[in-house]
């Protein structure tokens, strides 16, 4: 059963690339966000209005804290994965970038968190950033994206640094329920505000652009996210920011399949660079918990994290 989870989240949290993808040619990044989120806010803050057990306790002060990182981690980052999708970017290379957010928070745990950051973790994220450049250079080589196109990703990924970081100075613990709320009228705020500002309120009528959006709501927001929490109680942290790592290949076949994007040997040669700098994260992380250390890699994926929803 573990098994056919893990296979599923893998699946559908990946699926929001390629919902991304899909939507890609029929609106703007905007748009597409907007009537994403809109009902979806609209549903749960009715369910919120029922139920108030997950709110309990909650001073305004929480509630700003966790907007301030449904911004970052959910409204920053969806934006710029939508747009260098947009631009170009495959979805595989984006999945690839925005995935190294664990190692890239676990090792800046150590500066700006004061905790300590095994050998492993530094080595982890070097051989990280190799793959990422491997896939990056194999990408961009087969394409007329521009260059600056590939840093559009990275600034999603230090969003959901950010908001990491910010969650990890939270005194308070914020049920699930309630900060999925928060984070989606949030978001559902911010896609709005943009897209008026933009004139790209109004969706165009044809099937692709509401494919899309019953793809992501469906797939990525329920699928992927209800998954996380699921895998989260069952497994723990650890297992779940293991499982994250294999949305880049998945991503890149899967958007090589359905969309021709490239996927040459330096691509499999970058992927599984990437994927052994998680075997040297977690087998360093693994000594040092054996030892009796805490981990900072532990809370590198936002407890809310899978608001990240794709």
């Amino acid at each position: 059963m573990n098994v056919l989870l893990s296979a599923a989240f893998v699946l559908c949290w990946s699926s929001g690339f390629i919902g991304a993808k899909l939507g890609a040619g029929s609106a703007a990044a905007t748009t597409l966000l907007m009537w994403r989120f809109l009902p979806l806010a609209l549903v749960l803050a009715a369910f919120a209005a029922v139920c108030r057990a997950p709110w309990r306790g909650l001073a305004v002060r929480d509630m700003a804290r966790q907007a301030v990182i449904g911004a970052l981690s959910q409204s920053g980052y969806l934006l710029t994965v939508y747009y260098a999708i947009q631009l170009g970017v495959s979805s595989g290379t984006t999945a690839l970038i925005d995935g190294t957010q664990p190692l890239v928070a676990g090792a800046l745990a150590g500066p700006l968190l004061g905790q300590y950051v095994a050998r492993a973790q530094w080595l982890g994220l070097g051989v990280g950033v190799s793959g990422v450049a491997l896939v990056t250079l194999a990408d961009a080589g087969s394409g007329d994206v521009v260059w600056w196109a590939y840093l559009v990703p990275f600034l999603g990924m230090l969003c959901l640094v950010a908001a990491t970081f910010l969650e990890s100075r939270s005194r308070t613990e914020v049920a699930p329920m309630a900060a999925m709320t928060v984070h989606c009228v949030t978001s559902a705020v911010i896609f709005t505000v943009l897209a008026a500002f933009s004139g790209a309120v109004r969706p165009p009528g044809d099937a692709t652009f509401w494919t899309a959006v019953l793809w992501l709501v469906a797939l990525s927001t329920f699928g992927g996210y209800g998954l996380y929490w699921l895998i989260l109680q069952r497994s723990g942290v650890t297992k779940v920011n293991t499982l994250m790592f294999l949305m880049a290949p998945v991503t890149a076949v899967w958007g090589a399949v359905t969309f021709g994007e490239p996927f040459s040997v330096q691509t499999a040669l970058g992927l599984g660079v990437a994927l052994a700098a998680v075997v040297v994260v977690h087998r360093g992380d693994g000594g040092r918990r054996r030892a009796g250390a805490r981990s900072p890699a532990a809370g590198s994926r936002l407890r809310g994290a899978p608001s990240v929803k794709r």
